[in-house]
């Protein structure tokens, strides 16, 4: 049958992105003839697999056109290698573009939007592996997917009030309806990563799999704690990092290991199977269904909160991401402190203010003030 295109534009390849037909398999493992899943992998892992501004109009496009692909059982969406999925936007084209342009960025976060809603009007279901760490925008782009698979040093998390930012690119609609108020309360504002196990407890993921191999077996992350105990402080912990000699003989295990990530592949290879063994058409009207609960919050704040964060990069975006990018290994926050003192002393937003509360002001040696 001859059928017709329903893309908006003919397949190209974009730089920082990467589109790949992967065999859907039967329960046996063998691959069926004629069916695929699409992964879509953002391709920047120097830079943490943030993604750029043509990344973000190549994973629309790459999303409508997994939508329109007749064979396309599902959609993959992931990063390069073992370190992150997406930790968010490229601070680097943030602090040199967009910081004190409030109307590009605005046009920035169209397309940022409209990413989102592309992944939450897929035609497919979406599955995130997550092959690392999942923070800020990389966080609300992960959320808007329908599954998310992670292996076990994953980190989710925030960083938006760290950074000149606030996390209203999905993650003030989405992390409530998964974690609850307090528990998305205390990430979105102190910023504070989970690990993947305390994501999964959390309800965040779908499941978690083991990625460290020692001495030829799979061990759990050495580094997280997978037991419920008291902590110092008299807290009940499970899924916390470990501290102190703890998380030392954590890390002597793993310098001994090395990170595989074929038990991810697996665990998505099953779940791609698992959806191909529905009824098309209904396994798409039980996601829209579904997505409307995410779709109910996201709708009704997207264009406010664009509108809001061009704004703020006239402040204090323009700030923390000038910081982050111009900052050191030891420091890529702002002198928050200072910022607060500036401005009870009634020192208006400008060029002398940013100037003063960025790292450089006061020499390579001075102390981070952030967590």
């Amino acid at each position: 049958m001859n059928f017709k295109n329903h893309d908006l534009v003919a397949h190209s390849t974009v730089p920082g992105l990467v589109v790949e037909k992967l065999a859907v398999r039967d329960p046996a493992g063998k691959a069926v003839d004629g069916l695929w899943a699409h992964r879509i992998r953002l391709d920047n892992p120097t830079q943490f697999n943030s993604y750029t501004t043509e990344m973000v109009k190549g994973v629309i496009l790459a999303m409508r056109e997994a939508s329109n692909d007749r064979a396309c059982v599902a959609v993959v969406f992931t990063g390069t290698g073992d370190k992150a999925f997406c930790t968010g936007g490229n601070t680097k084209e943030y602090a040199e573009y967009y910081a004190g342009r409030p109307e590009e960025y605005r046009q920035y976060m169209r397309l940022f939007n409209d990413m989102v809603t592309a992944i939450l009007h897929c035609d497919k279901p979406v599955i995130n592996r997550v092959n690392g760490m999942r923070i800020g925008g990389g966080q609300e782009i992960g959320m808007a997917c329908d599954f998310s698979v992670a292996q076990d040093f994953a980190r989710f998390g925030q960083a938006g009030p760290k950074h000149g930012s606030a996390p209203d690119g999905g993650s003030t609609d989405f992390l409530p309806l998964f974690v609850g108020i307090e528990r998305a309360m205390q990430s979105c504002t102190l910023c504070e990563p989970w690990s993947a196990p305390m994501a999964m407890r959390l309800g965040l993921l779908t499941s978690v799999v083991p990625a460290l191999v020692v001495d030829g077996k799979f061990v759990p992350n050495p580094l997280v704690v997978t037991e419920r105990w008291i902590d110092e402080m008299g807290r009940i912990v499970y899924g916390d990092f470990k501290t102190g000699a703890a998380a030392a003989a954590g890390k002597e295990i793993v310098v001994r290991g090395k990170l595989d990530l074929s038990l991810l592949d697996t665990e998505i290879d099953r779940l791609v199977t698992s959806l191909a063994l529905t009824m098309p058409h209904c396994l798409s009207k039980t996601i829209e269904s579904l997505r409307k609960h995410k779709l109910e919050h996201w709708d009704r704040n997207r264009e406010t909160n664009r509108a809001w964060l061009g704004l703020n990069m006239m402040t204090e975006g323009r700030a923390g991401f000038r910081a982050f990018n111009e900052g050191n290994k030891e420091c890529r926050e702002p002198d928050f402190l200072l910022l607060r003192q500036l401005q009870a002393q009634g020192m208006p937003w400008g060029d002398e203010l940013t100037e003063a509360v960025l790292w450089k002001a006061h020499g390579e040696a001075a102390p981070c003030h952030g967590v």
